[in-house]
This record gives structure tokens, C-alpha cells and sequence, in this order.
């Protein structure tokens, strides 16, 4: 399972993506999905069992971010 993390600005996007992965974490930058109040078209994906260390280094970043809904699809 994956989450969505979404965001204000393309720049915060880009910048959160390479944070994670200098981070040893694993990301894709996808299009935000529909629905997600992004404000930018850009969002992260990554495995469910990171979003927590995510959430804590984007937040250290200084990075404001959201969680997109969860889908529901496994």
C-alpha cells in the first residue's frame, strides 16, 4: 500500500522529494490525484510503513505537506 503526500508549491514538491531520498527513503513524484486539495500538480508517493519518517523530515525541512485521502484500493 502507498500514501500520498501533496503540496502548496511545485518548489515544495521538488524539495521534499529530494530531502526524502537523501533521506534513504523511496518516493515517486506522480500528478496529485484528484480530490487531494493539492495546490500544486506534483505530489510524492511512497510505501505506507514511511509515511511517518516522511512526514517527520519534511517536517524538520521546514516542508508543508498533506496526506491525500486514502483511496481505499490496496
Amino acid at each position: 500500500m502507498t500514501r500520498v503526500f501533496v503540496f502548496d508549491s511545485t518548489h515544495h514538491a521538488l524539495w521534499a522529494e529530494q530531502i526524502a531520498l537523501e533521506s534513504g527513503l523511496a518516493v515517486q513524484v506522480i500528478p496529485a490525484p484528484a480530490g487531494a486539495d493539492a495546490k500544486c500538480d506534483l505530489a510524492l508517493e511512497a510505501l505506507a510503513e514511511d509515511t511517518d519518517a516522511l512526514a517527520t523530515v519534511f517536517r524538520e525541512a521546514g516542508i508543508a505537506f498533506r496526506l491525500a485521502p486514502e483511496t481505499g484500493s490496496a
